[in-house]
């Protein structure tokens, strides 16, 4: 019994567990949306097709399997580009699928042609992806989207792409059921000498990127610091990857950094530095100077590519996967007393402030963590607001912030946490984000309030791209186009489209307001807002950055 390419398709979202895909419609994938609504994927409405990109790794990233995307031809693809590209830094295997008016009119002038004579689209992601393809055929839909889960899901993870005609998707085929990967890990044959080098560290120090993430290698990580007593630091994208009541920990290092972590480098003396997961970017080693430098380096990452480009010293590599890699190395190792290193978690003391003053995004940021429960899931957009969280905002629970340091798409934390929610529904999932990404995603709000997804939404709002102004008034004496003649009145714009929003002006109203809205999204199952209006000439922890 032959049945058409879409209906396989939905088929296997089903079997792989997927119960929500992300896009927006048009003529050219309806076919898909149809199959899907038929087989039990229900289709949720973005606002914009960057912002369904956005959901579908955040669904990706929750749900430990795949996220889908789907986006009509020409324009309806190209808008998944960033999204597509945000995905990638994030290491989540995303699917997505664009389409095109007909395989049969190729060659021939079309409205929104994605073949090789309008908008290419199989190009266009091919340097956003790990692979991209087009479906010209029935027949190829089976070799290319296996080929396309094996990319998605084998070394770094990350985002697909094939593009299908509208007629290809109607064009009846044999059947076909595929599983997602199971990739068998790989792991360094240099182990042995991390040992050697770990046993006889006089100084070592940690340094955890977003691969910890990634690799979910959140107790590894404890259990090899616990045994050989090391200090531990998270670059930007690694904070949430160690707790912040470890006895062990220094906080973050690089833009957003803690003064402890500072400290422990300026005092010197290291002579090992395990990175673990990390880049170490221009954000993660922001006022990291030669003059802090280990005498030797172990780099733990799945690809060698910037293993010693930035902090040139003799250095270890251990390719292949983290966790499994940790597993090894820790066979043997007994595990130490956890409880031994766990300190109380106390509330971070907050200044008052009087009715005239306007509020620090820093008393902002300690009121967000002593409202919040110890569990929630945070999702910092990108922007001062969040290298803010990344200094102040502590984490009681591994894998309980997310931020990315590299692509840096603004507005992607808004679409991650509605794909998060939908994935998790019973995770306490916080969007925290400033009014620039608002301006540019903040629509995709309305997809939450109108899919009952109960994201909570705090803006802090001072009226610029704070992290753009303060930038150009370092280095050139003032800013040109980074403040808005007319801000964002962020609690008007969410009631328009219905969400339930509160405006805070100082701690007080602040910590009510999160609870008001925590309480009201668990009510009744909606959104909401909380608008936070700060000082917008307080320098953000960012002008480390050269």
């Amino acid at each position: 019994m032959v049945e058409t390419c879409a209906t396989i398709l939905a088929k296997n979202f089903k079997r792989w567990g997927i119960d929500q895909i992300f896009g927006i419609p048009g003529k050219p994938i309806s076919p898909l949306i149809y199959a899907s609504d038929a087989n039990g994927v229900q289709f949720i409405l973005a606002k914009h097709e960057t912002g369904a990109g956005y959901a579908a790794a955040g669904y990706s990233l929750m749900n430990k399997k795949l996220g889908v995307a789907l986006g009509t031809s020409g324009p309806g693809g190209t808008n998944l580009l960033t999204a597509a590209g945000q995905a990638n830094a994030s290491h989540l295997p995303v699917l997505i699928i664009t389409g095109h008016p007909g395989s049969k009119g190729t060659g021939k002038p079309m409205g929104q042609d994605s073949s090789i004579f309008g908008t290419d689209l199989v190009k266009m992601f091919e340097p956003v992806t790990k692979f991209s393809a087009r479906v010209e055929q029935g027949a190829m839909l089976q070799p290319l989207l296996q080929h396309a889960l094996e990319k998605a899901y084998s070394g770094v993870k990350g985002p697909v792409h094939l593009s299908i005609a509208f007629d290809v998707l109607l064009e009846e085929i044999e059947p076909f059921e595929l599983d997602l990967p199971e990739i068998r890990q790989m792991v360094s044959p240099l182990l042995d000498e991390v040992k050697e080098l770990l046993n006889t560290a006089k100084r070592p120090l940690m340094f955890l990127g977003k691969g910890v993430h990634s690799s979910q290698a959140y107790d590894e990580v404890r259990h090899l610091a616990e045994h050989w007593n090391i200090p531990v630091m998270t670059t930007p994208g690694g904070k949430g990857t160690f707790v912040s009541n470890h006895k062990l920990s220094l906080g973050a290092f690089g833009l957003g950094g803690t003064p402890e972590a500072g400290e422990f480098l300026q005092q010197g003396g290291i002579d090992l530095l395990l990175v673990i997961g990390s880049k170490l970017s221009d954000m993660s080693t922001a006022g990291f100077a030669p003059s802090m430098y280990p005498k030797q380096l172990i780099h733990f990452d799945y690809d060698q590519t910037f293993i010693g480009k930035t902090v040139q010293v003799p250095t270890l590599p251990i390719l292949g996967d983290i966790r499994s890699n940790l597993q090894l190395l820790l066979k043997d190792v007994p595990k130490s007393d956890s409880s031994a290193f766990d300190q109380p978690k106390q509330l971070l003391q907050v200044e008052e402030t009087n009715q005239a003053e306007l509020m620090s995004a820093e008393t902002t940021i300690k009121v967000i963590r002593n409202a919040l429960p110890d569990e929630a899931i945070l999702f910092g957009d990108d922007g001062s607001h969040t290298f803010y969280g990344i200094k102040y905002y502590d984490i009681f629970k591994p894998g309980s912030f997310f931020f990315d340091d590299i692509f840096g798409a603004m507005g992607h934390a808004i679409g991650y946490s509605i794909g998060a929610k939908v994935a998790a529904p019973d995770e306490v999932i916080v969007c925290l984000v400033g009014d620039g990404c608002m301006f540019m995603h903040g629509t995709e709000i309305s997809t939450a309030m109108n899919y009952q997804v109960p994201v909570l939404y705090i803006v802090i709002n001072n009226g610029r791209l704070d992290m753009v102004e303060k930038g150009m008034k370092k280095m050139n004496g003032k800013s040109i186009g980074a403040i808005y003649e007319t801000p964002l009145n962020v609690s008007l714009f969410a009631q328009s489209m219905g969400l339930q929003a509160y405006r805070s002006n100082n701690p007080i109203e602040l910590k009510e307001a999160i609870f008001k809205a925590l309480q009201h999204t668990q009510d009744t199952n909606q959104p909401a807002v909380v608008e936070v209006i700060v000082d917008p000439e307080e320098i953000p922890p960012t002008m480390g950055r050269q």
